[in-house]
């Protein structure tokens, strides 16, 4: 389950592609996708595949999402281009529980375009850390977990993050069976202190996924990353679709990404329109 782009961020858009950079990255990543297949082409990597589709899993994970939004601002003139770095790392509590620490970071390289004379930024984003508490074993295929979360202001600029502290509650219900992995990932955050000039944040993501991983470690992934935001009555609403394969590369597995964004809707100086995805994830089982 892929990063947010959070209403309290929005203040970090989204970009307009450059053909020739979309080319040569779909270029990159169709090759990658084409020399794994025969890379792992003796490898049943599908559980791992599907241990990544599950939130939960006991699986370390390190994720670089490079993403695309456009017609960002008021304009529909801005654009952003920005990579999540999103660490997922489980730690054993005793043989019954254990809990997932799950945290985003985004890099903002571009942004521009939220309004006329709002110029162009780059930095850190805010950062979202949460804490998943989960049992050991599943229940008829279903996992879950459930715990705090917390926004921390890391944003190095005031059109790149909320510049407040915030907390709330979490949880993840996902339940897998013959490669299909169907689940939602939920939150809400209420600012508690920062920065007394700006906007309180309070703001429910939601996160639907349905995927499905087949025999060769390929999974075809559609999800929402959906934001309400409870003080302006607005939603952040793009649609994924992803395909990722579990590949090798000098014997560490690797799942490589791609796929497109669509904004089903946006606040007006928002995203809109397409998007996109790219990235790698590093997989380092846990037991």
């Amino acid at each position: 389950m892929g990063g947010a782009v959070t209403a309290s961020n929005l203040a970090n858009g989204p970009p307009k592609a450059d053909p020739k950079r979309v080319l040569v990255a779909s270029a990159v990543v169709a090759s990658l996708f084409g020399w794994g297949g025969a890379a792992l082409a003796q490898d049943d990597s599908k559980a791992l595949a599907e241990e990544l589709a599950n939130p939960l899993a006991a699986l370390i994970s390190v994720p670089f999402f490079g993403n695309y939004n456009g017609e960002v601002g008021s304009e529909r003139e801005g654009s952003q281009w920005f990579v999540n770095i999103q660490p997922v790392v489980p730690f054993d509590l005793n043989p019954d529980w254990h809990v997932i620490s799950r945290t985003i970071l985004p890099v903002m390289f571009s942004q521009n375009g939220l309004f006329p004379g709002s110029g162009s930024q780059s930095g850190l984003r805010d950062t979202t850390e949460g804490l998943y508490f989960s049992p050991s074993r599943t229940f008829n295929g279903f996992t879950l977990g459930a715990g705090p979360i917390f926004l921390l202001p890391t944003g190095t600029d005031e059109l790149l993050g909320a510049g407040k502290w915030g907390a709330g509650p979490t949880g993840v219900v996902v339940w897998q069976g013959s490669g299909w992995t169907v689940g939602i990932l939920a939150w809400h955050n209420w600012s508690f202190a920062g920065d007394a000039d700006r906007a309180d944040v309070n703001e429910t993501f939601l996160q639907p996924v349905l995927a499905y991983t087949t025999s060769r470690a390929w999974t075809f992934t559609l999800q929402g990353e959906d934001t309400y935001n409870w003080e302006t009555g607005e939603w952040l609403a793009p649609v994924n679709f992803l395909v990722s394969k579990v590949v090798k590369v000098g014997g560490q597995p690797v799942s490589i990404v791609g796929g497109v964004r669509y904004w089903i809707d946006s606040p007006d100086t928002g995203p809109h329109g397409f998007g996109g995805r790219l990235g790698m994830t590093f997989l380092f089982p846990a037991r």
